[in-house]
Order: C-alpha cells, then structure tokens, then sequence
C-alpha cells in the first residue's frame, strides 16, 4: 500500500490508568463534509462515572449530550463511542476484552449499543482514553489513527475505494501501520482496525468489525459488533476504519488496587474452565456451536423462519461436524488471557463464490447463532455453505444474525407467493436454496438492484417496501416478519416461552440475546411458574447481563462454565445466577477499583443505565408500550403446518387454556391459541414494567429515576413530557 495522504495531526499526553479508569475521552470530529477537522480531550467528571460505571453507560451519557430530540441516525450529530469499562484489558480474568459501541440506530431509529471482542477496547484504553468519540461527517473517505505509544492522533484520506471490504481493509492495515517495527508480527499484535464493507453504503444491517491479530495463524481476525448498523453510520461519516496501536501490554495498565486477590479469582475460574468444560459446553473446541443440537432437541432450534424448532437433518451442523472442520489445539481467546477460548477459526477454508472465488482463507466463526441465522432458519444444513456465507457477510460488513432472519422472511414470502422471481430478479428464494441465498447475499452487498437493497434495510422496511411496491399483504407479513423495534429477532424459537417473550420483545433496543435467555428455566425447567417470577427474573436477569456492557466483560465465562457444584448448592432462579461467579465479578471489580461494591450494587449499577437508556429512547421518540411489539409467529403458530408438525402438543396447550379442541378445525385452534397467548402478552408485559419500576405506558416514573439518582433536570423534563395520570398504576 503507497503511502497515504495525511490530513490532520494532533498530539496530547496519555493519561495514566487509576484503577481501572483514565476519566479521558478523545472526541474526533469530522465536521459537516467541509474538511474541518477537530480533535479535543474530555474529562469526564466524578459525578459522571458513578452514574454511568462505565463502557455502554459513558457511551450513552456521552451521546445524549451529543443530540437532541430531533436528531437523525445520519445527522453528523450521531456519534459512535466505543467505549471499555474499568475491566476492560485486564488479563488475570478470562473475557476481559470486551468494549461497546454506541449510536443512534438506522435500524430502529434509537439508541443502539453493541459489544465487540477484539483488541481496540483494550489497546484505546491503554492509549489514555475511557472513551473514543467519532462525531461529523467527512468531506472524503479517511482513516483515523490514535498511535497510543507516541501520543499522536492522525487523519489520513484512505487508499480504499467504497468497493473494499473489511479484511482487506484491515491486513492492509495492519501491514501498514507496522512497517517501522523491528518485530512486525509483534508490531501487527499491538494494533487493532474498526472496520465495515461495501453493503454499509445503503445497508441498515451493517455492523463493525474489531480486529486482532493472531500470532500463530499470523491473520488478522475479525470481531463483530454486528447489531443495529454501526457499520453503516461509520461509513456514512466516511471513515473506512479507525485504528488504534499500542505496543508492550504487561498486563497490570490497569493499575489494580489488589492485584494479588485479581490473580487468585481468575486462577480459580481457570481450573474450572481446565476441569469442566469439556463435559459442559465444549467452549474451547467449537465454541458456541455446541448449541445446534441442543436447541434441536428441545424444539428451539430456529427451522424455515421460526416455523418449526426440529429438523431430521441436524446431524448434518451437529456440533461434531464443526469441531472437524475448526482448528484444534490453538488457542482462540480473542484477548490475552482468556482460557475459554470460544473465538473458533476454519483454516485453509477455500470459497466457492463471489469476489474472492478460489481463495483460500480463515474464517472466525460460525458461532451458533450465525450456524442458525445462515443455516437451519432458512432451511440450510451444509455447514461449508454456512462457513461461506459467514465469510462474506463479516467481509460485506453484514450482522449475520439480521442478515439471516431476512433471508428467511423473503423465502417465506416467497413460497407464500407475496413475490416471485420477477420481483426478485430471477432467483427463486425457496427455503434450502443454496445458490439462490448466496447470490442474494453477493446482490445485496453490491447494492446493484432496487430489490436487493430493500432486504439489506432489514424487515421492517421490507414490510412496506413489499406492500407499497408489490401489493404484498401487510397482515401476513405483520404475522411472520420475526422483528422488534426495528432489530430482527436472533436464533432462539421463543414460542414456548412467555418469559422469554419478554427477553426478545421487551428489551431496550429489540430482540437480541444479551438481555435474558430464560427459555430453560421457563419451559424447560419450570422455575418460573408465576407472572411475577417471570418478571422477577425480567428484572434481575437484563440489569445483570447489561453490568458487562459497563465494566468490560464477555458473559461466557459467566454461566456458559460453571462450578461442578452449582445445581447442588442452588435451585431455581439462584441456581440459574451462579452465584460464586457472581461473586467474582464483585471480588475483582473492587480489586481492580479499589471501591467495595456488594452483589446488590451490581444490579444498581446496571438499573441506572437501565432505565437512562429507556428514558433517552423515550427522547428520541421511541420509548413507550407501543414500541414493545410481538409478532404473531413469536407467540405460536400461524399456519396450519405449524400446528400439525405438533399436533398433539398444541392440543394440549389449549386444553390448558380452558379450550376444548375437539371438534374445531386447525385454522380455529391456531386462532384460540394466539387470542390467549396475546392475552398472556399483555399480562406479562403488565408484570414486567411494574416489577421495573415503570408506569403502564412502559415509562420509568419520577420516583425509580429518583431511586436510582439519575434524575438530572434533563431526565426529569424529559419525562415531565409524557407521564400521564391515567398510565399510574391502580394501588
């Protein structure tokens, strides 16, 4: 690559680490496409980290000041914060690398943050800063560089055309900005690229992918915060990647109070991960693929566009079959010292199709929920197609997850006969139609047809695009386009499950999984028996879960390896919170801090971000009951072959119900079904909002923001604006 352009240089002097925070931002803003460009250092105060702890929390703080009400996902207001936490970067925990991105979504139109692994968390934290500010809109494409080592800041017109995709983006710079380094594979370690493809250019769906480098297999592997279209506000901005470098990581920059108690926590949760977790999860052989034929056996698996939850060929992607196709034997944490070492890779893996026919490459992944959105939920079950697929959709710059769920809408509509080939340019988008689905994937990421870019914006735009263009019915659709608030809905079959209704549909920023995964303790185990219980466990599970977001950690090593012994000393919903690994995240957030936060606190400091990103959602006009809907298709069966894959099984469900199901015809009982699961759904969406503290209208009310000590006159006026006496609930 020739040498690029410098644009803009700025220096500043790295703020040391104090326990875990720098209180430092770096703000880079672009301008408004006029080529001025402006770099500046924030401290962020006191009273703004206890409010906020830190990682998605400051991004929120930080892009509330940045917008107003008015403010559009592609107004150069819009910022993305990539921010870590005050655990980011440690490396005596496992999954300490974690970092999130937050942004005003094209997508849903809100508030959006989503979390990557890879390096940049880590290596930007080092570099001084608690917080990476991108705000404007440049007037070319650009490459901003924070060089972390030599306190340096620089803005370089990029050498890439808007056709390059990501991992030519990153090897290239990954070589580039380690050509001065005596030691160039370990010059490539200490840098980390944020990149996006060509699809972000008209895609919604586009997420962000974090680099790091992989010393053994001597490629750069990606990393995606792939939800809510990250990807194309970066490229709306006109930034083909940020990177970061910073060499010589020791492993304390932390500054950790307590370094001895950090060590001996994580040591122990080593010798369980050693110990246990080739008979738990199989984390460090296929990652979390292990779940394809877990979720099969109990009907969860998502089939045909969450028509089904079982498919006779789930031998084909069992977890076997990408253990023999991911390499073994090297270690795949995707930062340094993380034993579970979930970050699986297929090697030598040569593609079929597209630009890059013929190569051979590594590609990260699939996880399981990339295995089910470009697999069973359209009816695929070749995992080298799924391989394949993944390849070019973190390349393209695509979430896999949204990307699938579309696929498996548009087959649906398809054998429904709402379009056909002349709308869809002469593929025939049929459920297990492998050729047809990776040339819609190639079509959509080129953006050549108008088609084609109507399903990369996601469900929801396809819904009126398809009615308004083609006359496709809009009930129909309502039924089975498996989307909330915009976010397509992530690979877990939630019919069976009331309390997991409320983990997909009644979530801050729509259906993904990072909220609450309770099907098991729900349908499964029956733990959750009440509409309170579910609510209680819709209250404790999302504010635990959103903790991470805030301090820098990946959940897996949370609950995906457990002590030997948990299911014995716990029961229940307490079984379902390990709880001794619950108490080492409160022993090493205060090693790492020095403060003395309790198990109680955790949930404190996630409750406050909570309920500050429902009221800044509230801002932006979103925020209330009717943004928290279901689809038809999320609550049971919509079609008759639905119901007759399990016929006596839904029999018995309405039976349940007080309904007598002789003598009606399937059409009738799938219509009882749904009129009482929708009476359900109001129940518990009734429980849920009472349990957190919000009025019927879904909005926190002036005593739990009070509570929580986020009622700031900016909050409070905010909801001064909607609070109506008539949403109160009746004592």
């Amino acid at each position: 690559m020739e040498k690029m352009k410098l644009l803009a240089q700025w220096t500043y002097t790295p703020k040391p680490i104090h326990r875990g925070y720098t209180k430092e931002v770096c703000l880079v803003d672009l301008g408004n496409r006029d080529g001025k460009y402006r770099f500046e250092t924030k401290t962020l105060s006191d009273e703004f980290v206890e409010r906020f702890t830190g990682g998605r929390g400051f991004g929120l703080g930080l892009l509330w000041e940045a917008v107003n009400e008015n403010t559009k996902w592609d107004d150069p207001e819009n910022e993305i914060i990539i921010s870590g936490g005050p655990l980011c970067g440690i490396t005596q925990y496992p999954g300490a690398g974690k970092c999130y991105s937050v942004f005003l979504s094209p997508a849903t139109k809100q508030t959006y943050a989503s979390n990557a692994g890879g390096y940049f968390g880590p290596l930007i934290k080092f570099s001084g800063f608690d917080s990476f500010e991108l705000r404007g809109i440049a007037d070319r494409n650009v490459i901003i560089f924070v060089d972390g080592d030599q306190g340096k800041v620089e803005i370089y017109e990029s050498p890439f055309s808007p056709k390059d995709n990501s991992y030519t983006i990153t090897d290239e710079l990954h070589d580039y900005f380690s050509a001065e380094d005596e030691d160039r594979e370990n010059g490539k370690r200490a840098i980390s690229v944020v990149s996006t493809g060509q699809a972000a250019a008209h895609s919604y769906i586009c997420g962000m992918n974090f680099s790091f480098y992989d010393l053994r297999r001597k490629v750069a592997r990606l990393k995606q915060a792939g939800r809510g279209g990250g990807g194309t506000v970066l490229r709306h901005k006109g930034v083909h990647a940020l990177v970061v470098k910073k060499r010589k990581v020791t492993g304390v920059e932390n500054d950790p109070a307590d370094l001895a108690t950090l060590q001996q926590v994580g040591i122990k949760l080593h010798k369980e991960i050693h110990d246990y977790d080739d008979v738990q999860c199989k984390m460090r052989k296929v990652g979390t693929a292990h779940l394809n034929e877990v979720m099969n056996d109990y009907h969860l698996l998502p089939v045909n566009n969450y028509k089904f939850g079982q498919h006779p060929d789930i031998n084909n992607i069992h977890s076997d079959v990408y253990t023999s196709l991911f390499t073994q034997g090297l270690p795949d944490g995707c930062w340094y010292g993380c034993s579970l070492s979930c970050a699986k890779a297929a090697d030598n893996f040569e593609l079929k199709t597209g630009p890059w026919k013929g190569k051979k490459v590594t590609v990260d992944g699939p996880e399981y929920e990339t295995a089910a959105s470009l697999g069973s939920v359209i009816g695929i079950f070749d995992p080298k197609w799924t391989i394949e697929a993944n390849f070019y959709a973190d390349h393209y710059g695509f979430d896999t997850i949204s990307l699938g769920t579309i696929l498996a809408f548009l087959a649906e509509c398809y054998e429904l006969g709402l379009i056909n080939k002349d709308h869809t340019g002469g593929l025939e988008l049929t459920f297990g139609n492998k050729d047809a689905m990776m040339e819609m994937i190639h079509r959509m990421a080129e953006g050549t047809d108008e088609f084609a870019v109507a399903a990369s914006r996601g469900i929801r735009y396809l819904k009126d695009f398809l009615s308004e263009k083609y006359g496709a019915d809009r009930k129909v659709m309502e039924d089975i386009g498996m989307e909330g608030q915009g976010l397509e809905v992530s690979q877990y079959r939630c019919q069976e499950s009331i309390a997991q209704w409320g983990g997909y549909f009644l979530t801050l920023k729509g259906p993904q999984h990072d909220e609450a995964w309770l099907i098991f303790m729900d349908m499964v185990n029956k733990q959750l028996p009440t509409f309170e219980d579910k609510a209680e466990a819709l209250y404790y599970f999302p504010n635990f879960r959103l903790w991470f977001s805030l301090v820098g950690l990946c959940k897996l090593p949370w609950n995906d390896i457990e002590p030997a012994d948990n299911h014995i000393r716990y029961k229940g919903i307490e079984a379902a919170k390990v709880p001794e690994h619950v108490q080492n995240y409160v022993d090493i957030f205060n090693a790492v801090t020095g403060k003395n936060i309790t198990k109680e606190d955790i949930i404190t400091q996630s409750e406050k971000v909570y309920n500050f990103e429902r009221v800044f959602n509230l801002r932006m006009g979103k925020g209330t009951r009717e943004w928290h809907n279901i689809p038809a298709r999320g609550l049971g069966p919509v079609f008759e072959d639905e119901y007759m894959a399990r016929p006596d099984y839904f029999d018995d469900k309405l039976r349940e119900a007080g309904i007598d199901p002789q003598g009606l015809s399937v059409k009738e009982k799938i219509e009882k079904l749904q009129a009482h699961r929708r009476a359900q759904w109001e129940k518990l969406v009734d429980a849920v909002y009472k349990r957190r503290g919000w009025n019927k209208n879904g909005i926190p009310t002036l005593e739990t923001v009070k509570r929580l000590g986020i009622d700031t006159p900016e909050v409070v006026e905010v909801l001064k604006k909607h609070l109506r006496p008539e949403d109160e609930w009746d004592n």
